[in-house]
């Protein structure tokens, strides 16, 4: 008889409770960690530094995933395209950062096709409200004059940068985001945007897929670094 799955159960009293050791994540489904416990920003800290991040639907208890392989992107290996350089220089976009991260999450929460559903619910949204609230997690923004047209959000921990989820309403206005974004950190020497699982948009962006042992290698020190100064002002 084969042996019988055995899954690690967070204590949602206790955001401090370690994670079980990555190597014993699932094959299948990739990369599940650990169940339960709760969104705590202690809790969400801790797991980002050790590589795990949380992804599950609004009607399902909170999953904690460390996936291998893991999709990485360098923040000075973002490929641009000849078009999105036409849309750079063009000048039709406006970015700023930190000024309206509700409506960036917002904006990433809303239903489209081909995505990863409905999985930013209310408490997902409210936990990293939180986080940014703490000085945490970021968001940059692309506006078309006074509308707010796409962008992106994560979690900035010492030097590494745990990237969320983005949108767009309209063309290339989400990978201006992240090309803003890459600009910022490789400026002040981030090791690593953790893309956590890769797809085919992330991967013409210059994204790649590290194994997780690699990734862990480099992400939890570089976690551990001191912030930079100004990364965000």
């Amino acid at each position: 008889m084969d042996n019988p799955i055995r899954l690690h159960w967070l204590d949602p009293h206790n955001p401090e409770q370690p994670f079980p050791p990555v190597h014993l994540a699932l094959r299948e489904p990739n990369g599940l960690l650990a169940i339960g416990g709760d969104l705590h920003p202690t809790r969400l800290l801790r797991a980002y530094a050790y590589g795990a991040f949380p992804w599950y639907n609004p009607d399902e208890p909170i999953l904690w995933w460390c996936p291998d392989p893991r999709a990485v992107l360098p923040p000075g290996a973002l490929h641009i395209s000849r078009s999105l350089r036409r849309t750079l220089r063009s000048g039709h976009f406006r970015v700023t950062v930190d000024t309206c991260f509700e409506a960036v999450t917002a904006g990433c929460a809303a239903p489209r096709a081909l995505h990863r559903g409905t999985w930013l619910g209310d408490a997902m949204r409210d936990a990293y409200t939180e986080l940014h609230r703490q000085g945490h997690a970021h968001s940059v923004e692309v506006w078309d004059r006074d509308a707010l047209v796409g962008g992106l959000y994560g979690v900035a921990i010492g030097r590494m940068f745990y990237g969320e989820s983005m949108f767009s309403r309209q063309t290339d206005a989400s990978k201006v985001a992240l090309v803003a974004l890459c600009e910022r950190l490789a400026a002040h020497d981030f090791a690593l945007i953790d893309c956590q699982v890769a797809s085919e948009h992330l991967t013409r962006l210059g994204a790649v897929e590290w194994s997780r042992d690699r990734f862990i290698a480099l992400a939890r020190p570089a976690a551990a670094a001191p912030a930079p100064v100004g990364v965000w002002a």
